[in-house]
């Protein structure tokens, strides 16, 4: 079957199919046709082709009958194996839930786009238990990063199969989660536009935690425009909210401290670039220290990481028993530090992060926003990584440097495509605000979109 409307954005798709030119069903039968035939098949864990097929054919009956569910009717979505799919175990990434009971039904959020009329065509691959910000996985393989032309690269993770998936022009939109930086750390490394919602504005539902305290949801996508519409569609609005900006009279404020170190060439000049033609356009830019960053790092340091904590916590039994052994054992050292925190300490580090919360909100003015690279780097070689554990441990803890901040501050967050750097490979520049002001983060997003990208 010739493939003629993969690789399009959900605007793009929408057109076609609301003016009657695709049929979701021609559509559907094209997408699992291209996953089938993909050269990766580490991206998908597991087709849905059964429910795909029905929701299709659902859909393409309600369009021929003029009862069309809104802009989204009919289009693809892939969802992370952290959401409960109906009749499915949720198996996180890893082989040792792949025998757990299968859930009665759908996670909220599969719900709510299933109510918008998306089609669920499969489940995407991640880092096992979303813990690692690489998207190494070697229980089912890791995605390949699509963008690379030189050598294999890592996707990101750990919404890694999300990423490629989208990137790869398999689905227009995946659905991920992010606890330090899961949905915008490969977002950036495969030059797509990756929405971290605020903590708490989809329900949680039905979906595999990590670290409760940060877990949040988002869509990776083409375009700021897709993910608003998705947006609405997760938290059951007929309509989106979101009223689109002018870039005149924005002012973003670029860190002076700590997200700038050990940043690679190519990525800082993308960056840089991109600041420049914001300014070009009329947003008013300013750089200032940000002590809080360096303390929330400091209180790491002192006391361990919260998403360490809050992951021992929910593993420690499977951790004590026979199946720690079947599991990344990257993963499972990792998690395992999370022992060394004690109750003392973890509550300390909430009563730090709740005072620096307050600090960095009376620094920003009222329509303020953060800028800086989403990542330091651009996504690094697999085979390296994969070889050795000391390499794997410090590249991690640097791709999650910058993302974690917002997870740790509680903010919303908007990865955009902003240039290239080495090797050619996408950059991403991160746009964040205070938690809860998403409507104003996606405005100011569609407004600077395609300023950052030229």
């Amino acid at each position: 079957m010739t493939q003629t409307h993969l690789g399009k954005s959900i605007a793009q798709l929408s057109v076609l199919i609301q003016s009657g030119s695709l049929d979701p069903v021609t559509l559907i039968e094209e997408t699992l046709d291209a996953i089938r035939a993909h050269e990766d098949q580490a991206i998908f864990t597991r087709l849905l082709e059964d429910r795909a097929k029905e929701e299709a054919a659902a859909s393409s009956k309600r369009l021929r009958d003029g009862r069309s569910r809104g802009l989204l009717d009919g289009i693809p979505v892939a969802w992370k194996d952290l959401f409960a799919i109906a009749g499915l175990p949720t198996t996180a990434g890893s082989i040792v839930l792949a025998d757990a009971a299968p859930a009665q039904e759908d996670a909220d959020v599969v719900k709510a786009l299933h109510a918008a009329g998306m089609i669920a065509v499969g489940r995407v691959n991640m880092s096992e238990f979303a813990f690692s910000g690489l998207g190494l996985n070697p229980h089912y393989g890791t995605p390949l990063n699509p963008r690379a032309s030189d050598v294999a690269r890592i996707p990101g993770g750990s919404s890694s199969g999300s990423a490629v998936a989208v990137a790869a022009g398999l689905v227009p939109v995946s659905i991920g989660t992010d606890t330090g930086g899961s949905v915008r750390i490969p977002s950036a490394f495969n030059g797509l536009v990756g929405y971290k919602a605020s903590r708490g504005r989809y329900s949680m539902g039905g979906v595999f935690p990590l670290a409760t305290s940060l877990d949040s949801l988002g869509p990776l996508c083409r375009s700021v425009q897709d993910a608003v519409w998705v947006d609405a569609a997760m938290r059951g609005r007929l309509v989106p909210e979101v009223i689109r900006g002018s870039p005149m009279g924005l002012s973003v404020v670029v860190p002076a401290n700590l997200v700038m170190d050990d940043v690679e060439d190519g990525v800082m000049q993308a960056f840089e670039a991109a600041i420049a033609r914001l300014s070009a356009a009329g947003v008013t830019v300013r750089r200032a220290a940000f002590p809080a960053f360096d303390a929330l790092f400091q209180v790491m340091a002192e006391h361990g990481p919260l998403v360490t904590a809050e992951a021992f916590a929910l593993h420690h039994r499977r951790l004590a028993g026979s199946e720690a052994e079947r599991m990344d054992q990257r993963v499972v050292a990792r998690t395992r530090l999370g022992e060394k925190i004690t109750l003392v300490g973890y509550l300390e580090i909430l009563k730090v992060r709740e005072q620096l919360i307050r600090d960095v909100a009376g620094m920003l003015g009222p329509n303020e926003f953060v800028a800086y690279p989403s990542v330091a780097h651009v996504a690094p070689a697999l085979a390296p990584l994969e070889a050795d554990d000391e390499l794997f441990v410090k590249v991690n803890f640097k791709t999650l440097r910058n993302t974690l901040i917002g997870n740790f501050l509680d903010w919303c967050g908007v990865s955009l495509p902003c240039g290239t750097g080495d090797a050619g490979m996408p950059v991403g520049l991160l746009l964040s605000a205070p938690k809860n002001q998403d409507e104003r983060l996606l405005a100011a997003a569609l407004a600077l979109e395609g300023i950052v990208a030229e």
